[in-house]
């Protein structure tokens, strides 16, 4: 079984929106959450979807579920305090709806929908053939490392072999499950992404290079880009050109 995992319970301060979270901002008539969750809805792998959303909001979602025809959502849980702790909400959720020793999650953030039905599965192959998969970005400019006492750079790592940690991040149920246990026992409750927390824990990640237009919506500057994006993949189609895009 292959179950996506989203997380959603950002308010949005970054964004600095007044009425609602961002992810329920819409862009092209439809709700930033409801395009991230059409891509899992529309891949054949993705067998289950699960929640993580703002507890007072998660009515207003089930009615965009309901109104946008989206039937993979089988649970939605409250989120948490902290990044972390949504993303096990969301986890544990998954484990209630589990069928199998071997189940896959692909942990999502609600607002990155400028991914494909391609890059879904190309996470899970890379599960079932490594253990973990982490969507990477392509780095295009040069990195590197400062030193935090005085601002100097103490690295330049090669570009070649840098890349960027996106989402969806996907792992063996059982393991990031576990993972997270740990976490919680030892009371650190501040690891950034699951990539992180799973490194942590010693587990080799795995990197599927994924669309450089995966963007994470967090400020307005992001709002405008996905528009653009989304503005730009409409006229290709509209003018018969969709496939010079790939």
């Amino acid at each position: 079984m292959n179950i996506g995992v989203i997380f959603a319970g950002g308010v949005g301060r970054r964004m600095r929106t007044v009425e609602k979270p961002k992810q329920f901002i819409e862009i092209n008539s439809k709700p930033i959450i409801i395009h991230t969750l059409e891509h899992f809805e529309n891949n054949e792998e993705i067998d289950a979807v699960v929640v993580a959303c703002v507890k007072s909001w998660i009515p207003y979602l089930r009615k965009l579920i309901k109104k946008y025809g989206i039937k993979k959502v089988k649970k939605i849980v409250p989120g948490g305090d902290t990044g972390q702790l949504s993303i096990y909400n969301g986890i544990c959720a998954a484990k209630e709806i589990s069928t199998g020793e071997d189940d896959i999650v692909l942990i999502h953030d609600g607002v990155r929908p400028l991914i494909n039905s391609e890059l879904l599965s190309k996470n899970i192959a890379a599960v079932k053939e490594h253990g973990t998969s982490i969507t990477a970005g392509i780095v295009k400019e040069t990195i590197v490392v400062i030193d935090d006492k005085d601002n100097s750079v103490c690295q330049v790592p090669n570009r070649a072999n840098s890349r960027v940690a996106k989402a969806p991040q996907c792992f063996y149920l059982k393991d990031i499950l576990s993972a997270h246990e740990k976490a919680m026992k030892m009371k650190k409750y501040d690891f950034i992404d699951s990539c992180t927390l799973m490194q942590y824990f010693g587990y080799k990640m795995y990197m599927t290079d994924g669309p450089y237009e995966n963007i994470k919506v967090t400020t307005p500057d992001d709002f405008y880009t996905m528009r653009a994006i989304l503005q730009v993949r409409e006229d290709k189609q509209l003018y018969g050109l969709e496939g010079e895009a790939k």
